[in-house]
């Protein structure tokens, strides 16, 4: 059973029921003291970049990977990978459809058939965490919005690792819908921990935005990591949302679940709209009722990105 983010993971501060919960962030912690100390193996034969996070969801990491494809395809023979998960077949649809993909079970075994197709690169999303791999970059995203949320590991809090790991990574990717004066205190913050870290802001665009009606009422629903970060991009698009409905992130909808959302939205007078992520996992039979908000990412100062990647996956050549 897939469970819904607890809010308390994103308000400023610790409440009481993340105090109570912290006796049980030693499991993570553990796991991150073993991630430190084990030896990972590095691949002489080709380079890797794992595109991740410590927030859990919702940070932008399958759009930025897609990003930094679409910038590094036409110079190398570069590919995007993720480790098979039975429950994220959405980010694996997105992939394989916009760029050349590769999914097995475990990522070594991507990067062993990578070697024999003879390829320059590989870009996987997420693996930060993974204790087996020695990558040539580690970028970490995150959203404005959530931020660190309350600042607490699992299930205190939504961070995978203490914001200190940023120590250890090469660059972080900033989601942002638009901008606002807590940027500066996040850039601080991440300096104050690595000041040789690279920081890119990554600003979220709404493609083919002229085919939606903005005269009419939209019903929103999503299954994602930061519905709260998707409802903001469409009312900042002029949307008139008059209702949403969040499922977990990955969710399978079942048949009288849309059949429910389709009856409310017509009840309403609305049409229907979600996210890629979700539309791809829709049945073929409610395609057609339902709308797509399909985005985007743009780099700010795109340039120093090729040029930072390219600097560092050829240093060790």
């Amino acid at each position: 059973m897939k469970l819904t983010k607890p809010k308390f993971w994103d308000q400023k501060k610790p409440n009481l029921t993340a105090y109570l919960l912290f006796p049980f962030t030693i499991f993570i912690r553990l796991n991150n003291f073993f991630l430190k100390i084990k030896s990972k193996k590095i691949y002489k034969e080709i380079k890797t970049i794992c595109v991740g996070n410590i927030y859990l969801g919702g940070t932008g990491k399958t759009p930025t990977v897609l990003k930094i494809y679409q910038l590094l395809k036409n110079d190398l023979n570069v590919v995007t990978a993720k480790k098979f998960y039975i429950d994220q077949e959405d980010e694996q649809i997105i992939l394989k459809d916009k760029s050349k993909f590769l999914t097995y079970k475990n990522r070594e075994e991507i990067i062993k058939n990578s070697i024999k197709q003879d390829l320059d690169l590989i870009i996987f999303d997420d693996g930060l965490q993974d204790n087996n791999i020695n990558y040539n970059l580690n970028f970490v995203c995150f959203d404005s919005q959530n931020w660190i949320g309350n600042g607490c590991l699992i299930p205190s809090g939504p961070l995978r690792e203490k914001l200190t790991s940023l120590e250890k990574y090469d660059a972080v990717f900033i989601k942002f819908i638009e901008e606002d004066t807590n940027l500066e205190k996040i850039y601080s913050k991440i300096k104050k921990i690595n000041p040789k870290i690279k920081i890119f802001n990554s600003l979220v665009q709404v493609k083919d935005i002229d085919k939606f009606d903005l005269t009419k009422k939209y019903v929103v629903f999503s299954g994602i990591g930061n519905a709260k970060s998707f409802k903001s991009l469409l009312l900042k698009n002029n949307f008139n949302v008059i209702k949403e409905i969040i499922f977990p992130d990955h969710h399978n909808y079942k048949v009288n679940e849309i059949e429910n959302i389709l009856n409310k939205t017509k009840e309403l007078g609305a049409k229907l709209i979600t996210t890629e992520k979700d539309f791809v996992k829709l049945n073929n039979n409610y395609k057609n009722q339902i709308n797509f908000l399909e985005i985007e990412l743009k780099i700010i100062e795109e340039s120093k990105l090729i040029e930072f990647i390219k600097s560092k996956i050829y240093e060790t050549n």
